[in-house]
């Protein structure tokens, strides 16, 4: 039964944000870092972002069925019950907004709730009814480095506003990925997503777009003085690769193997740019 609650929190998907979170910690710090902070304000965003999770498993539970990907699920399954995961949910929420409140500061709080509202209620009501259910998707998934930042600093200035915006390009191309590699699903399902309601051609042209961008938010962060040269070569170079290979798709053969290829090769590019942030090369 435990492994049932923890799998319906969506671990890696936690994991996944909170190296964003810390990448937004750190950058917003002065030295010394607050170890202290830190580890308390991703303990209480942990904790939200699971409730989250958990209230999204809860309202995708039915289309998850339909999905290869989703249908094992806890709540698929029918291994938990509905109040309980919606009392699970509610009670993760409650205690992690409130360590939230009592160690951080208002701003972090604040912004945690706004993600946390545009995830549960925008992105998981509409995401079945607009095709931009993923933008919506990405301002939420986008929000935890903002947050970071906001408990490191206590403020909202251009640092935060461009790893916002990171985020946000990033994110867009990497789950058109994912629903190019799992179509089917998608179209079981009746999610409109980009490649099921446009085409694998347009959507191409979205990533190339959001890549080309992605580059671009990178490199501001050195310009404005957030991060040194090493992050930028290292940065550029990995953004260059990725549209190589987003460019690469529009000879393809063979759609799904290169999405995939393009989902592996964007994680390794978010994690190779949050590393040189936690920790910083001149």
């Amino acid at each position: 039964m435990i492994k049932t609650y923890y799998l319906l929190t969506k671990p890696g998907i936690i994991l996944g944000n909170l190296i964003t979170t810390a990448a937004g910690f750190v950058l917003a710090s002065k030295p010394p870092l607050d170890y202290t902070l830190f580890f308390i304000m991703m303990l209480g965003l942990g904790l939200v972002i699971a409730s989250a999770c958990v209230f999204n498993n809860y309202i995708d539970r039915f289309a998850d069925q339909k999905m290869e990907r989703t249908k094992n699920r806890p709540l698929a399954q029918g291994l938990i019950g509905s109040r309980e995961a919606l009392t699970f949910a509610s009670l993760l929420c409650i205690v992690g907004l409130g360590i939230l409140y009592m160690y951080t500061n208002p701003l972090t709080v604040l912004t945690a709730f706004c993600g946390f509202f545009v995830y549960v209620v925008l992105y998981s009501l509409w995401k079945y009814h607009t095709i931009y259910g993923t933008l919506i998707g990405s301002i939420s998934g986008a929000l935890p480095p903002v947050i970071g930042y906001c408990a490191a600093g206590n403020r909202l200035d251009m640092g935060a506003f461009l790893l916002f915006s990171i985020i946000v390009l990033w994110q867009m191309p990497h789950f058109y990925s994912i629903a190019a590699y799992r179509l089917d699903d998608y179209t079981k399902a009746a999610i409109p997503v980009l490649p099921v309601e446009r085409g694998m051609y347009i959507t191409k042209m979205h990533m190339v777009f959001y890549i080309l961008a992605f580059i671009l938010a990178t490199a501001l962060l050195t310009l404005f003085g957030y991060t040194g040269v090493t992050y930028l070569v290292i940065a550029t170079g990995l953004g260059l690769s990725w549209l190589i290979l987003c460019l690469k798709g529009f000879s393809s053969i063979n759609d799904k193997r290169w999405a995939r290829q393009m989902f592996f090769l964007s994680l390794v590019v978010i994690i190779v740019n949050c590393s040189l942030m936690i920790y910083p090369i001149p």
